[in-house]
């Protein structure tokens, strides 16, 4: 029997639906491995279709496409290592989510995902079939046990595999970010090593898909949890891994050991990458936004030019007689820091001929939060128009606190195809602006230093839509509204645990209300990069219609 075994770990960047773009770059790996003598090449959960492929997996005409995809690539490399991949798989009428083992020109072996997630981002239960308990396949005279994603986090499969004569255990996944994601892997996976006694070799996938990050950090456990390798976060990696068959089983070799960020970073990367991710793969090369003066543009602003490059980002001031000098002063400045494209519009003009038009319709009837609304309407109408004209994606910048409670303009201030900020709060956003100027970073395309100067974090908030506003005029003071917040959303919480947070009720109630009854801007709104567990769209579906009022 062989005493060593080398697998080449393919930490790589699908994209949804490009199937032929995910089998060459599988084959770019598989012959990484081959040239590095591997006995095996591993790529993530679904890798040929990319993930997470929501219900575009259930069209018959795809999942057949992708099976055959992975069919071709099977003959493709014939000659050398054994190649996993995860894909479609279709038996006996029902569909899974498969990891199959291509070896020989043909699929050799497969294991089918037993345990089918169906909360958060995932609905697995209504688009697969669950497969049933398996043993583990044979590469060479090595058995190998591969529980997918989920599976992973359950101690039935990883028992059974050993039972049936696993020898270790290599778990693709297709699991995506939020915050403090990296420890609640390691605490499964290290359960899932002393339970078995095996080493676990846990292979993530990265890159963007809509609102979701998978942010690699694939990892290799010996025995009774002891980490041997620790690939990078959010990078594309291919790295060599090495067992080697002692006395008591196989035992993974040292390996690198990558320095994993902290959550500010991980957080600002995750807003960075699934932005130009998102702007990639749907073809976008050049975005841009409405620059306020204010800290949520700000930062969005930077956001843009590290993931995109300051060339290929327009910042836009659309000032009214409402906005102040500081705020003047402020956008410049970040656009200069910046280094963007900044161009200057006043919409005085328009506004005055949007209410000359209305104002026999509006005659008697006194100035309100409608004529707010039109200045930030024609915003959205003049950045549209930009859009449209330079082929360039409109930003979108309102954070979690704003969304949550609906303080922004439907078809105003909302327009826009990506909102990189929609699950950050205000306080967070805050904090991350100064986290920016004080960090840089090889994977930012923007410049180091202060890009986002003091004054435009320091300022109170303003939507500037009339004389001395304020944003504390409509809402609690963010500190307050963002705790209150963390209670509803993020926890699910009620108003009695509001109130036991040492909050007043009827603040609660009044947070409460508005959440509620913003739900449907948020059913209109842009997509966002999730960085929490409850972020607004998948991992919470509220009703927009809804006369349920907490009563406690």
């Amino acid at each position: 029997m062989a005493d060593s075994f080398r697998i080449t770990l393919a930490q790589l960047n699908p994209t949804v639906g490009d199937l032929a773009g995910n089998a060459a770059k599988a084959r770019t790996a598989w012959q990484a491995g081959r040239d590095a003598g591997a006995d095996l090449v591993a790529l993530p959960e679904m890798f040929i279709t990319g993930y997470n492929t929501q219900d575009l997996v259930m069209k018959p005409a795809f999942h057949q496409a992708a099976i055959a995809e992975v069919e071709a690539l099977a003959a493709a490399v014939a000659d050398g290592p054994a190649l996993a991949i995860g894909s479609p798989w279709v038996e006996d009428g029902k569909l899974y989510n498969a990891y199959l083992i291509l070896k020989g020109g043909k699929i050799a072996s497969k294991c089918l995902k037993h345990h089918l997630p169906n909360e958060t981002v995932f609905d697995e239960v209504r688009i697969f079939d669950a497969g049933p308990l398996g043993g583990p396949y044979s590469v060479g005279n090595t058995r190998i046990g591969s529980p997918i994603c989920e599976d992973g986090w359950h101690e039935d499969v990883a028992e059974t595999l050993e039972e049936t004569g696993a020898e270790f255990l290599l778990i693709p996944n297709g699991s995506p970010y939020y915050r403090g994601k990296m420890e609640t892997r390691y605490n499964h996976m290290v359960a899932r090593s002393i339970e078995t006694g095996l080493p676990v070799i846990y292979l993530n996938m990265v890159g963007g898909q809509d609102d979701q990050v998978f942010d690699g950090g694939s990892f290799a456990l010996n025995p009774h949890g002891a980490l041997a390798v620790q690939m990078p976060v959010f990078d594309e990696c291919i790295t060599q891994l090495d067992l080697e068959r002692t006395a008591d089983g196989w035992r993974i070799q040292e390996g690198e050991k990558a320095h994993l960020p902290d959550a500010w970073e991980q957080d600002y990367r995750t807003m960075v990458l699934s932005l130009r991710d998102y702007m990639g793969k749907t073809g976008f090369k050049k975005a841009l936004l409405g620059l306020s003066g204010g800290v949520d543009s700000a930062i969005v602003a930077a956001i843009a030019v590290d993931a995109l490059g300051a060339q290929n980002v327009r910042c836009v001031m659309l000032p009214s007689e409402y906005t102040s000098k500081e705020s003047l002063e402020d956008a410049e400045a970040v656009a200069k820091a910046l280094g963007v494209h900044y161009d200057y519009v006043p919409i005085s003009e328009g506004r005055d001929a949007i209410s000359n038009t209305l104002a026999p319709l509006f005659a008697g009837r006194d100035a309100d939060l409608t004529e707010e609304n039109i200045q930030s309407r024609l915003r959205g109408l003049l950045l549209m128009a930009m859009s449209n004209k330079f082929g360039e994606m409109l930003l979108t910048t309102g954070n979690k606190s704003e969304v949550a409670v609906g303080y922004a303009t439907i078809y105003g201030d909302m327009n826009g195809g990506y909102n990189p900020i929609k699950d950050l709060y205000k306080t967070r956003v805050f904090e991350t602006c100064r986290w920016r100027n004080a960090n840089h970073r090889d994977w930012m395309m923007g410049p180091e230093g202060e890009v986002i100067r003091p004054n435009v974090i320091d300022k109170p908030p303003s939507a500037e839509l009339r004389e001395d506003q304020k944003d504390s005029d409509s809402l609690p003071d963010y500190p307050e509204l963002d705790a209150i917040l963390d209670i509803l959303v993020d926890q699910d919480g009620s108003i009695a645990e509001c109130v036991a947070a040492g909050f007043d009720r009827d603040v609660a109630k009044r947070v409460e209300h508005l959440l509620f009854i913003s739900e449907y801007k948020r059913f209109q709104s842009a997509p966002g990069a999730r960085l929490t567990k409850r972020a607004f769209w998948l991992d919470r579906r509220y009703p927009i219609v809804n006369r349920w009022r907490d009563p406690s």
